[in-house]
């Protein structure tokens, strides 16, 4: 039995973005997808989850052709997708979010206990079980959320799973699940289709490989007959010589000042300063409370104790500029073009009296685009939700430099994007740091928070336990300082 994609094309408005893929893959393998931003990697995920219609070719699973036009038909032959962009139903327990339509019941009316308990059992069978099936999934941390996903992937047995970036948010014993889970899964039959850019972490998992490059694929290799800089070279077209920026000078005046920040049940007593041309890390794992303090400072919660911006609208008049976590749920109108996307945070700044400047929207939209590389090209008039992960999240970051920031937030920057662009996203926080800006990056991933910053806070269940030099420091100080009482 084999899943198989044959000739596929695919276009958006007239700008075709895949050109002819064909794929297959077999029960019992890990098949990873692998490609740089654009390459057309969320169009096939899409396709296989019946979120978009092909324009053309077959997809056939034992020789069987399939008819997959909506979620629901890619659900009735088995395929279940965790896309990239969380789903979950916020205001809903995790427990309604994970059995929806398939509640028990007990004389005709749903059985909680019962209900709870399965989710409970569900959450455990993948490994999640620290996760509370009772707790409403909008209080979740995105990591948490994304566990929650993966759950409710599983709850219906699949044939075929397919992982979009499913351990972007993930580090230590939660990654580790993860890995865990798909072994199980790999042992019980389940294709299981992973699409990652974290290059280690596919030559770990994956019984195939397979290299996407401009809507074609360029490859398929095996991880002993591979390395990361190979696969590299095949994404980008060309070797990285260097992935982080060498080591700025010393940092200048202090631009930003956090004193005894606390937020009941979140994070308590937390104090630093962000220093002009300096680069901050801030890495905790899941709970740690990293991205609420981060919230709190922005002004998009309020504090209980010690004194932050009363609003966002304060912080971005300060000079202040956070690029969230969830950029589809808060960074980004979906639907939308991409000019509009860059131009909501400087519309009222640049309008001519009660109407929008369209030609200054135009003028900067696609400078960002020039200079951000966001692809694919002429993307500036298309709805935002049509490009690739790392294209949205390019998006984001061009709406915030509108702002000229001297204090730059970045929450997860990098998520779901490869490693070329990585290398990009870093020279170019490399050089707003030159340029004289504060920048306070918070990441899961550790290689980075060392790589790309000059200190790193480090904390636990809503302190802070330490900071650190970049230069000389391992990661295993760091995680002993996230993980150890």
């Amino acid at each position: 039995m084999t899943l198989r994609l044959h000739e596929v094309h695919k276009s958006y408005g007239g700008v075709e973005v895949l050109h002819g893929v064909t794929l297959d893959g077999a029960p019992g393998e890990v098949l990873a997808i692998v490609g740089a931003n654009g390459a057309g990697k969320s169009t096939l995920i899409k396709i296989l989850s019946g979120a978009v219609p092909m324009s053309s070719g077959t997809l056939t699973w034992d020789g069987v052709e399939l008819a997959v036009s909506s979620p629901h038909d890619a659900h009735a032959h088995g395929i279940r997708t965790v896309h990239q962009e969380l789903s979950l139903v916020p205001e809903l327990t995790v427990t309604e979010n994970l059995l929806m339509g398939n509640f028990p019941r007990r004389f005709g009316l749903i059985d909680w206990p019962a209900a709870h308990r399965r989710a409970g059992q569900l959450l455990q069978e993948a490994g999640f079980g620290v996760i509370d099936p009772r707790t409403r999934a909008g209080r979740l941390t995105v990591a948490r959320q994304q566990m929650v996903e993966i759950a409710k992937a599983l709850v219906s047995e699949p044939s075929v799973l397919v992982l979009d970036e499913p351990s972007a948010v993930l580090a230590g014993a939660d990654l580790d699940a993860l890995f865990a889970l798909i072994r199980r899964l790999q042992s019980r039959g389940v294709l299981v289709v992973y699409v990652s850019h974290r290059l280690a972490e596919v030559l770990e998992l994956a019984t195939r490989i397979v290299v996407v490059k401009d809507g074609r694929v360029v490859a398929t290799t095996t991880p002993d007959a591979t390395d990361e800089g190979s696969l590299i070279r095949l994404m980008a077209g060309r070797t990285l010589d260097r992935i982080y920026p060498e080591r700025r000078p010393a940092p200048g005046e202090p631009l930003l000042t956090v004193d005894g920040l606390g937020r009941t049940g979140e994070f308590d007593g937390v104090s630093f300063t962000l220093r002009a041309g300096e680069i901050v890390g801030l890495f905790g794992l899941v709970g740690s409370g990293r991205t609420e303090l981060a919230a709190c400072v922005f002004g998009a919660a309020r504090p209980t104790a010690g004194a932050a911006f009363r609003s966002p609208a304060e912080a971005i008049r300060a000079g202040v500029a956070m690029v969230t976590e969830d950029r589809a749920g808060s960074g980004l109108v979906l639907g939308m073009t991409v000019r509009d996307n860059i131009g909501l945070t400087t519309w009222r700044s640049t309008a001519r009296g009660p109407l929008i400047d369209r030609q200054r929207q135009r003028t900067d939209a696609a400078a960002m685009i020039q200079d951000l590389a966001i692809a694919p090209q002429g993307c500036a008039t298309m709805p935002v939700v049509h490009l690739s992960g790392g294209n949205q999240q390019k998006v984001v970051l061009a709406k915030w430099l509108l702002t000229d920031p001297r204090v730059l937030i970045l929450d997860e920057p990098t998520r779901g994007v490869d490693m070329a662009t990585r290398v990009d996203i870093y020279r170019m926080i490399d050089g707003l740091a030159r340029d004289g800006l504060a920048v306070l990056l918070i990441s899961s991933d550790l290689t980075e928070v060392l790589g790309a910053t000059d200190r790193v806070l480090v904390m636990r269940q809503g302190r802070l336990t330490g900071e650190l030099p970049s230069e000389g420091t391992t990661e295993e100080q760091v995680l002993e300082r996230a993980i150890a009482a």
